[in-house]
């Protein structure tokens, strides 16, 4: 068994367990676009970024991926400090604006607090997530897809650009694949994040670093805002704005 502690909460789990794992068994959430239980872990999205440390690291930290980082004797994780939350933000733009359609994404930049685009939006594209390749190949044992090219190049292909013989059509790559959806904007879209389910600020009545609250939605406001309110919000506020939506 290895012993460590995440969110300041110890934690005994059995060797082989991922951070990942071990912090949905706390019911702490920590988003994915790469990541399905019954495929390998990739690590490739790195919205699951945790800050990590350990007792003799003199208050040094990393910040690693959850789904590929085996639980440890003596790790300590922080799944929602102020830094890894940062870190979110910054990949959500990017992902927003290579691929704006997808609901998934849209849904996770809503839930973290996106109020503005700073990226200019391109045609939807791969996110070069793997999920259709690791499907493909362990889920329905036939590999007629995978990576080709490098860099900025690489794309998910067919072998030779043909249609494999393995290839039974079953249509399993397109239906674990975040970006192959749409997304509604509503009548008159203003931007390219979703206008119509834009969450509002939680009303907290402290502020922290690290996020104290994991209930989905908010327990106070009943609306699914983002983890923690960088800038303070009264209530009556909120309450108007709710009101005119």
């Amino acid at each position: 068994m290895a012993k460590l502690k995440i969110n300041g909460i110890d934690l005994e789990v059995e060797r082989g367990t991922s951070v990942l794992e071990a912090a949905r068994f706390l019911g702490i959430p920590i988003p994915t676009l790469c990541h399905d239980d019954g495929l390998t872990p990739y690590g490739a999205c790195r919205l699951c970024v945790v800050e990590v440390g350990s007792a003799n690291g003199n208050g040094r930290t990393k910040m690693l991926s959850a789904c590929t980082l085996p639980a440890e004797d003596g790790l300590i994780v922080q799944t929602h400090s102020a830094k890894v939350e940062k870190a979110r933000r910054l990949l959500l733009e990017m992902y927003v604006a290579t691929c704006p359609q997808s609901k998934t994404i849209q849904d996770l930049a809503s839930k973290y607090g996106m109020r503005q685009e700073r990226l200019a939006p391109k045609h939807d594209n791969c996110i070069q997530c793997g999920l259709c390749v690791r499907m493909c190949e362990e889920q329905m044992m036939a590999g007629a897809i995978g990576f080709a090219g490098r860099g900025a190049k690489r794309r998910v292909s067919r072998p030779f650009d043909m249609t494999s013989s393995l290839c039974r059509q079953c249509g399993a790559c397109m239906y674990i694949c975040p970006v192959c959806e749409l997304r509604c904007h509503g009548a008159s879209a203003e931007s390219t994040l979703c206008n119509g389910c834009l969450n509002f600020a939680t009303v907290c009545m402290q502020s922290y670093d690290d996020a104290m609250c994991f209930l989905d939605p908010c327990h106070a406001c009943e609306i699914g805002g983002p983890l923690r309110s960088d800038v303070p919000v009264k209530l009556s506020a909120v309450k108007s704005a709710a009101q005119e939506k």
